[in-house]
């Protein structure tokens, strides 16, 4: 067993006066694949704007890579080598392919070049002059976590890649994303569909009312699937 890349502890978070988490545990160890899955509402999404920074405020720890996150402002943290794709993907509409793919500045040292991105994500080679807003919903899932490879972050939050997508693109999504840790890369990974997550990740952590609930290897998940499932509300 490794020690972990990232450590969270007693993790809280704010919306304004609104709570949203109430004390968030789990680590996350180098190249592992981890979701954190739950309901709607659950907390998932909002445990990464935390580790962002984005949140209006948040108490606890989180320790990466030796490095207390707690009281550093996002691009302090984007600089640590963690990069976040947010739910919305957050494409530009404006600006096509080429442009979105460049804009991110490179923060550390081995980022993926433009050129082998365009290789791991083909369909971005063929649609390089196109804007955004003619994107399918996969080219821009694709092109929104491809753009994050080159800045030099190697952990990475991935939130919801598989919302509103189609099986076959989906299926295209979770290959990438094998790919991806195969290359090395830790990420963390919410997500609300539990096929999807059963096939790519190394552990589930389970998330409720803003709390971990369960933690889950991915050869316990098999075992454990009706239990899951009531937390999820399938």
């Amino acid at each position: 067993m490794t020690d972990p890349l990232m450590k969270v502890e007693n993790l809280e978070a704010w919306y304004g006066e609104s709570k949203a988490l109430h004390g968030m545990n789990f680590d996350v160890r180098p190249g592992e694949l981890v979701t954190l899955i739950g309901r709607n509402g659950a907390g998932k999404s909002t445990t990464l704007r935390a580790i962002m920074g984005i949140v209006a405020k948040r108490t606890g720890s989180i320790v990466f890579d030796g490095t207390q996150l707690i009281g550093r402002r996002t691009y302090q943290i984007a600089r640590t080598g963690i990069a976040y794709c947010p739910e919305e993907r957050a494409i530009f509409s404006s600006l096509n392919v080429a442009e979105n793919l460049t804009l991110p500045p490179v923060l550390k040292a081995g980022g993926i070049p433009d050129a082998d991105l365009l290789v791991q994500f083909p369909n971005l080679q063929r649609r390089l002059k196109s804007q955004g807003t003619k994107l399918s919903g996969g080219e821009q899932q694709m092109l929104a976590i491809a753009r994050i490879l080159r800045t030099g972050a190697r952990f990475l939050l991935l939130d919801e890649p598989s919302e509103g997508l189609a099986p076959v693109v989906v299926k295209d999504i979770g290959e990438q994303i094998l790919r991806l840790k195969a290359q090395g890369f830790t990420i963390l990974l919410v997500e609300q569909n539990l096929s999807f997550a059963r096939k790519v990740a190394d552990r589930h952590v389970v998330v409720e009312n803003g709390v971990v609930v369960d933690t889950l290897d991915a050869a316990d998940l098999a075992a454990n699937l009706d239990r899951v499932k009531h937390y999820l509300g399938v």
